[in-house]
């Protein structure tokens, strides 16, 4: 098992998604749990792709955490 981090954003009317680890894994939704759904279906197509044209498998290296600052 891996575990990727992503990146959902708001968008003008839905959300995308992308994996830093991954260049060129995306998604869409019309909300963050069906984009985070969809994220995750690319994600298994992206890593199958990989695998299928023999290239290497990125292993998960981004970190996620939040800074706070004075509003």
């Amino acid at each position: 098992m891996k575990r990727y981090a992503i990146v959902v954003e708001k968008a003008k009317s839905n959300y995308a998604a992308y994996v830093p680890d991954l260049p060129g894994c995306v998604a869409t939704g019309a909300t963050v749990k069906e984009t985070e759904r969809r994220l995750r279906e690319a994600i298994e197509i992206h890593v199958q792709g990989l695998r299928e044209d023999g290239l290497p498998v990125p292993k998960p290296s981004s970190r996620v955490d939040y800074v706070e600052i004075p509003a």
